[in-house]
């Protein structure tokens, strides 16, 4: 029984076009065994400090859902982000989320999530962008590539289960890493074009990436059965959004077959295959989350 990888270190960027504008985030995590692991994301109108603060939530969510307890180091570029979270967040929930000068603090929503998610065991560790650093680089390289509105090849550990991590890692087949350096590059510079909704609300759909390299060599009857499974969760997710039931983050992960930072750092509304996903409010710990079918909400709606 092999033991379970230690996070020893998180890099995370954002970059933004515009200004506001197109942008994206970038995450990769490195583990004890020499295994990376990579996140990102594109939001199709956002500000640079949004995106800085919506890698910085992603890590963290990720971090929290390790369960581990070693203290790591993340490592930004933004010393904005930095004094945020370890100096000012404080003074201004003393003041009601307002500044000195009386005005609103922005992204109030992004920096409730990073302080709660934010702990003792997180040391965050500035490091000066494109300096040659190579989790800066490559997160960057992600950011980019996301506001640019391409797809890149993200490193990912595998089987998908991974996500649980599960005590038992026996059966895990990890990439090892021998050569940081050559995993800062984009692995394949093969990009698809982004799609966004005409409501500009980010896109989220279930991961079809190792899907569709296999689906051909599949039985016929595994193919059915995954067909069914599907029309069950859209079965399911249509219930929710009829009887106007509340979800938490994790159920919505559950649901929608992604890992739970890919749903607490996608902001307060998408649109997820058929469906509107709105932030309704927060119960303790908890973020609730609302359904609504797309094709009955008029085009009019602004985030």
């Amino acid at each position: 029984m092999s033991t379970q990888p230690t996070i020893q270190s998180i890099y995370t960027d954002g970059a933004c076009t515009g200004n506001p504008g197109p942008g994206g985030w970038g995450v990769v995590v490195y583990f004890s065994d020499g295994s990376i692991h990579e996140m990102g994301d594109a939001s199709p109108h956002t500000t640079n400090n949004k995106m800085e603060m919506q890698a910085a939530i992603a890590a963290l969510q990720f971090l929290q859902t390790s369960q581990q307890a070693q203290p790591i180091t993340l490592h930004t570029d933004s010393e904005y982000l930095i004094n945020c979270v370890t100096k000012w967040v404080k003074g201004w929930k003393k003041k009601g989320w307002k500044k000195s000068d009386g005005k609103p603090v922005q992204n109030q929503d992004l920096l409730e999530t990073l302080d709660e998610l934010n702990t003792q065991q997180v040391k965050w560790q500035y490091v000066r962008g494109h300096s040659g650093n190579i989790g800066n680089e490559r997160c960057d390289a992600i950011a980019r590539t996301y506001a640019s509105g391409k797809i890149p090849s993200l490193q990912q550990l595998s089987p998908p289960d991974f996500y649980n991590f599960l005590p038992d890692f026996s059966e895990l087949n990890v990439a090892k890493v021998a050569d940081c350096e050559k995993n800062s590059r984009i692995i394949n510079q093969n990009t698809q074009q982004v799609s966004t909704s005409t409501l500009e609300i980010t896109v989220m759909e279930l991961s079809t990436g190792p899907v569709a390299a296999t689906t051909d060599e599949k039985a016929p009857e595994m193919k059915v059965s995954q067909l069914r499974n599907l029309l069950e969760t859209l079965r399911i997710a249509d219930e929710i959004a009829e009887k106007g039931y509340l979800i938490t983050s994790s159920e919505l992960a559950d649901l929608m077959d992604v890992h739970a930072s890919a749903v607490t750092s996608r902001g307060d509304q998408w649109r997820w295959r058929n469906w509107i996903v709105s932030r309704v409010r927060r119960e303790g710990n908890q973020i609730l989350w609302e359904l609504e079918r797309g094709d009955q909400i008029g085009g009019e709606e602004e985030l």
